[in-house]
């Protein structure tokens, strides 16, 4: 009699534990990627709604992987995901969502409402890459790419490349949500940008608060990258214009730099913030008038370019300074600096246009391949 009732409590377990939510994979939508948009409401062009797309990878009796475009208009982003279950005979779960995507038009007005949303679905990873669609993208989201079929995948990966590279940020729901509660740095993210044939990245879209102001040019992301955060396994292409002649084309990869921010104060108690970077990487190609089986000419080729990336980065400085957007983060070495009753009587948005900011840097390029 004892023995029996252990058996009949684990077979009544079993029991209740077939009674719950089951979910049959063949019956499931994993919805790969999502997109969010502002449209203009059809009834009262003075309201806006929102337009959601999804990307679902899909495979056939045949095996073979294909995916389904859904897309709604809805006042929310509740209500369109109810809109966008009654499209697809399949239920519609997040548990594999790579990526979302915010068009111009949502990204000006602000994007925390949705991105807060991701950050409460528990079903949904905080790894989730956030980008911002330089157009429509719904668009970018709906197009068919004959070189890349699964669109939802090959966005992840191309954002994954160029983070691994550099290029731009890595910024997750969770990085977004960081620096959107942090008072000493903006938020930043990756822009993308439609082409004719594929996908490309088209610069790093700068925040207030949730609200895209500005952006980085794709030419200028490496500097970006330089004043932001250390570097591993960067690339930097440079020409350095001279004045009646050709310019000088540079390409060094491999590129190791350290970015070091100190602060201080002034005569007059104001902050002075000094950015120092120091930049290593390998020569790839050359194409001017200095000859690089010279030492005295490698020096002189390691000087222009410093100089040219410390006039890129005051220039870069001053634009951030201009749009009162701290994406360097400066405002957390300055916070550092001070206590925590002083930092919280500091007007950061009216401090930061008129700080003293300085950049300094060398380059040193280790290996200048082979010289003939």
């Amino acid at each position: 009699m004892g023995k029996i009732k252990p058996l009949a409590a684990a077979a009544l377990i079993a029991l209740l534990a077939g009674c719950g939510d089951q979910r049959v994979l063949e019956s499931l939508a994993f919805v790969n990627a999502t997109s969010y948009d502002l449209v203009q409401d059809k009834e009262d062009g003075a309201k806006e709604n929102l337009l959601i797309c999804i990307d679902v990878p899909k495979s056939d009796p045949e095996g073979k992987m294909k995916r389904e475009v859904l897309s709604t208009v809805a006042r929310s982003k509740k209500d369109a995901h109810l809109q966008l279950a009654k499209q697809t005979e399949l239920m519609l779960v997040s548990g594999q969502l790579r990526s979302s995507l915010f068009g111009l038009s949502i990204a000006r007005s602000g994007i925390w409402n949705y991105v807060r949303a991701l950050v409460r679905d528990p079903s949904i990873s905080q790894n989730v890459k956030v980008a911002v669609v330089n157009g429509n993208a719904g668009e970018l989201l709906a197009k068919r790419y004959p070189e890349h079929p699964m669109t939802g995948q090959y966005i992840d990966r191309l954002l994954e490349k160029e983070a691994d590279k550099m290029s731009v940020p890595r910024v997750t729901v969770y990085d977004f949500t960081r620096d959107f509660y942090d008072d000493g740095i903006d938020a930043v993210a990756p822009i993308l940008k439609q082409g004719k044939k594929n996908i490309e990245v088209n610069g790093i879209a700068l925040f207030d608060q949730d609200r895209y102001i500005t952006r980085i040019e794709p030419d200028q992301m490496p500097i970006f990258a330089l004043l932001r955060q250390n570097v591993k396994n960067g690339e930097l292409s440079i020409d350095i214009k001279k004045s009646g002649e050709e310019a000088e084309q540079i390409m060094i990869n491999s590129i190791v730099s350290r970015r070091k921010v100190k602060v201080r104060r002034g005569e007059n108690g104001n902050f002075i913030v000094n950015i120092h970077f120091r930049v290593m990487g390998t020569l790839r190609e050359y194409l001017g008038d200095l000859d690089m089986s010279d030492d005295r000419h490698r020096r002189e080729l390691e000087k222009r370019v410093t100089a040219s990336l410390l006039k890129d980065a005051d220039a870069m400085v001053a634009m951030l300074r201009k749009h009162n957007v701290d994406s360097l983060g400066i405002g957390k070495r300055v916070r550092n600096s001070m206590s925590y009753k002083e930092w919280s009587k500091t007007d950061w948005n009216a401090v930061y246009p008129k700080l003293d900011i300085k950049v300094t840097g060398e380059m040193i390029i280790k290996d200048f391949g082979k010289v003939y």
